[in-house]
């Protein structure tokens, strides 16, 4: 394994994942599935051929748990603030 190549700072998984498909869970029920094109120390990104996904819950009579509705939006380019980050982790395998 190569130097440039391993892990030795929190922000070094995030540095092996340049030009890779990633999963971003953000604050307030959204996810994002995308290319990682950049990023800096404040996790602010830049993601290409990007999903998101949007989680609504939807009120259901009393006594009843509420029902999850998904909505779905596709962006060629996204800019992500770091503030809004929550997590970042690799995503293989997954096709957009």
């Amino acid at each position: 394994m190569d130097e440039k190549d391993e892990a030795h700072e929190p922000l070094d998984l995030v540095r092996l994942c340049i030009d890779e498909f990633v999963v971003v869970k953000l604050r307030g029920d959204r996810e994002l599935k995308g290319r990682l094109h950049a990023y800096d120390s404040h996790c602010n990104l830049i993601l290409g051929e990007v999903e998101e996904s949007i989680y609504v819950a939807e009120e259901e009579d009393e006594g009843e748990a509420p029902r999850v509705r998904t909505v779905k939006k596709q962006s060629e380019m996204l800019f992500v603030r770091g503030d809004s980050v929550v997590l970042i982790a690799p995503s293989e395998g997954v096709k957009q």
